[in-house]
């Protein structure tokens, strides 16, 4: 990633939409605030329906409309639509608020040789190969290619595992690894690089990959043990970096490096480090938080001939602007309906300066459902159920969020709880009629 960045452009007031997996995924794929969806808090648990209705424009669907193949590998966590053997809902097989009180064998209930709906695959993407939640801990443990699983799980996962961080106990295919998940989706996303200069040659390509890693219950593949010095999670880091090495080789080995636009990223971010590793680094807080240690996560941009190597900037940009960005790129108007809450940053990427922000302001939401909105300099942390009040932060003098100063700035605090009210109840906050 060091290299990528050395050839490409480093982002450094970069954000995920929300702090957890489930709602930044979702703002990633749709252009849309997570939080304007039932997930208010949290992330989707085994088996529940998916977040994504079919009918909602996404990154994987604009750009197929503009003649793109289509592929998304790895994790999804979008949920999916999974059928039953006596025809009831699969999502009541796990209480989504208790799923470790939930009976671990009610999921044998479940057909798993059915076609499971409601995927990438009826989103926008040609092709997935992956998982339906954490590939680690979420059960079932067993691949996903397109609509079918690639194996029936026929027996439990392993008990040697139980009780490890957040592993869910569940039906798990009869070769499956732990540790060797991110190494077979590696070779997926090679793989489909293949498979579609084999098969559409001069079509552009949109591929997603989502490696499993970091995450728990932090176990690693034998070659990676002890690469990074900071225990398990710290080599499972190692571990993305690996995969993106891979990725990376494969495109220029195919020859197609020059012309590839290559985004690297975070859905969220880290966990507390060990061995004094700053994760978060002067951030405040860690994924789940509403602090910037919780959203702010690493970007890097790689463009031969569009993005200026070895440049850094501090445009302030989020993962739910692919969408406005991408239809930049390709010339494609949003609908009204469409990406409601990404703006495009394709400037930034390309180093053309507009002379102002690119956003009005951007909103994150905290695993816990808390909202914060930012503007410029100033963020600000709404009220929540908690009974916190509202809390104001300089970010350009105080970047770790030590200092509230919402006492002294009450005209600041009405304005961005106003704006804030505003996205919430007209349903956007970009623009409509620009990207």
């Amino acid at each position: 990633m060091d290299r990528v960045s050395a050839e490409g452009k480093m982002f450094t007031d970069a954000h995920s939409p929300a702090s957890l997996c489930s709602p930044a995924r979702y703002g990633l794929l749709t252009g849309r605030y997570p939080w304007r969806t039932r997930l208010k808090k949290g992330v989707l648990m085994p088996y529940r329906q998916p977040l994504i209705e079919p009918s909602r424009l996404t990154l994987a669907s604009l750009l197929r409309s503009r003649g793109y193949g289509t592929a998304y590998i790895g994790k999804w966590h979008l949920g999916l639509e999974w059928k039953t053997k006596d025809g009831s809902k699969a999502e009541d097989y796990y209480d989504q608020d208790k799923v470790f009180q939930t009976d671990e064998t009610l999921q044998w209930g479940i057909d798993f040789g059915q076609p499971v709906g409601g995927g990438p695959t009826r989103l926008g993407f040609d092709y997935f190969y992956g998982n339906a939640g954490c590939p680690s801990n979420d059960p079932p443990y067993v691949f996903i290619q397109n609509d079918r699983l690639v194996a029936v799980p026929t027996k439990m996962s392993r008990e040697k595992w139980r009780g490890l961080p957040g592993f869910l106990p569940g039906p798990m295919a009869d070769d499956w690894s732990e540790e060797d998940i991110d190494v077979i989706l590696a070779g997926k996303a090679q793989a489909a690089i293949d498979r579609h200069l084999r098969h559409r040659p001069n079509d552009p390509f949109f591929l997603i990959v989502s490696p499993n890693s970091p995450h728990i219950p932090w176990l690693v593949p034998e070659f990676m043990k002890g690469k990074s010095k900071e225990g398990p999670r710290g080599d499972l880091v190692a571990l993305f970096d690996w995969v993106v090495g891979e990725v990376d080789a494969h495109l220029k080995k195919r020859g197609i490096s020059d012309q590839t636009l290559l985004i690297i990223t975070s859905d969220n971010g880290g966990q507390k480090g060990a061995n004094g590793h700053r994760s978060a680094l002067d951030f405040r807080g860690y994924k789940s938080d509403i602090w910037e240690g919780g959203h702010r996560v690493p970007f890097i941009v790689r463009w031969p001939g569009k993005v200026k190597p070895g440049a850094v900037s501090g445009e302030l940009v989020s993962l739910g602007d692919m969408c406005a960005t991408f239809a930049d790129l390709v010339g494609a108007p949003l609908p009204d309906d469409a990406a409601e809450d990404s703006w495009s940053v394709l400037p930034a990427f390309l180093g053309k300066s507009q002379g102002r922000p690119l956003h009005e302001a951007l909103v994150f939401q905290a695993g816990n459902g808390d909202l914060a909105i930012r503007q410029g300099r100033w963020k600000y942390i709404g009220p929540n159920q908690e009974g916190a009040k509202g809390r104001l932060y300089d970010l350009d003098a105080d970047p770790g969020e030590a200092r509230d100063l919402a006492a002294g700035n009450r005209p600041i605090v009405a304005a961005l709880s106003a704006l804030l009210f505003k996205y919430q109840s007209q349903g956007f906050s970009r623009p409509m009629g620009r990207f």
